[in-house]
């Protein structure tokens, strides 16, 4: 394989979810291809890359899931590439990690915001405490036993070893579950997964798309067909149509014959035509006896530039408007997700509002201000370094 196929591999890789969240299912969005004076990838995992409210982002925390994709792709693909061929791909992958991990967290900081409103910062930390505890107990008696059956180890030792060869860790599994849980805890509280829809709802969304449910007059039948090109004459055609006309008539059935003898398309088909809709057939001729002749009849010798056909209409459906009662439930269901994403954008548009965002990457997410690169390794951060 060559490394332009081996990029175009890892282009598609990067289309993918890199983390757990489910948010990004919702409003996770893999960021577009890195422009050229895009702050590069930092070295040290404790550079911060994202503020969230009083929360920081570390490029630690998103680097292992990166490189452990990557080199999944690269193992399942049997490739080996260069560092400097892989950092597009690796930086769309960042990018990506580093929206999904911003929204997460994005709502953990809205639940903790609506459970202590505007208490003192002793009060948040308590409450913080509190629900990371329930998170660690949830963690530990839910999600770990998960872990341990699907990598098939009692081990912590062992499983936190053979989840850092997939890019994470036993402690990250920990964090992303309680920023996960507090967030699906916020997202319940914000949207309603099963919102009610009235009958005048239903109606209204009907008739605003009537023209959506009308339908032209359709037809399925059986067809014989003797082409023109296929002979050297006329009379040899005709001749022919009126064989197998016969034949259908008095000795075997219409599809077998038209397997063996039929010349249109459909014939290996044993001549059978679906549903098709009025005004949709190249043959004029051939449209107008299906739309006009007795069911279950034969008819007549019918011709067209093509050649000489009989058909036979075995059910036909006349042009109108499909019943509300046929569609109610398919538009209930259409106006559920539309009401599910109008809460989510005024989920996020709230969210936004209450949690200020910094990220070195502040273009990926709505509202985010830009964010100096800064060491947790060289000292704290403040307040002065996210504005």
């Amino acid at each position: 394989m060559t490394a332009q196929s081996a990029l175009r591999l890892l282009a598609v890789a990067v289309l993918t979810c890199v983390s757990i969240p489910s948010t990004c299912a919702v409003h996770g969005q893999i960021p577009a291809p890195p422009p050229a004076d895009l702050a590069p990838l930092p070295d040290d995992p404790a550079t911060i890359m994202a503020v969230v409210g009083q929360s920081p982002i570390l490029w630690g925390d998103i680097q292992p899931k990166v490189d452990g994709r990557i080199q999944q792709v690269l193992k399942e693909q049997n490739l080996k590439l260069p560092p400097e061929q892989l950092a597009p791909a690796r930086m769309n992958l960042a990018r990506g990690a580093l929206t999904q991990a911003i929204q997460t967290k994005m709502m953990s900081e809205s639940f903790l915001l609506e459970q202590v409103g505007t208490q003192a910062a002793s009060k948040r930390r308590e409450v913080s405490e509190m629900m990371t505890s329930r998170a660690r107990q949830m963690f530990f008696e839910n999600e770990l036993e998960g872990l341990k059956e699907k990598y098939g180890t009692e081990d912590l030792t062992e499983l936190d070893a053979k989840l850092r060869e997939t890019g994470t860790s036993l402690r990250a599994r920990q964090r992303e579950f309680t920023d996960m849980m507090l967030g699906h805890m916020y997202m319940r509280s914000k949207i309603e997964k099963d919102p009610t829809v009235t009958i005048a709802e239903i109606n209204a969304s009907y008739q605003q798309d009537i023209d959506t449910y009308r339908h032209p007059a359709k037809a399925r039948w059986e067809q014989l067909s003797v082409l023109f090109a296929n002979h050297s004459s006329r009379e040899e055609v005709r001749k022919l149509i009126i064989e197998i006309g016969r034949e259908v008539h008095f000795n075997e059935g219409w599809k077998e014959t038209a397997r063996k003898k039929s010349e249109e398309p459909f014939a290996a088909d044993g001549g059978q035509h679906d549903w098709t809709s009025k005004g949709s057939l190249a043959s004029k001729p051939i449209e107008e006896q299906v739309f006009s002749i007795p069911l279950n009849r034969m008819s007549e010798i019918i011709e067209d530039e093509q050649g000489l056909h009989i058909i036979r209409v075995q059910e036909r459906k006349e042009a109108g408007v499909t019943p509300l009662a046929e569609v109610q439930e398919d538009i209930r269901e259409q106006i559920k997700k539309e009401k599910v994403a109008a809460s989510q954008t005024k989920m996020m548009q709230e969210m936004r509002k209450k949690v200020p965002v910094w990220s070195i990457y502040p273009d990926d997410v709505p509202g985010a201000k830009p964010l100096r690169p800064t060491s947790t390794a060289t000292r704290p951060a403040s307040d002065s370094d996210f504005r």
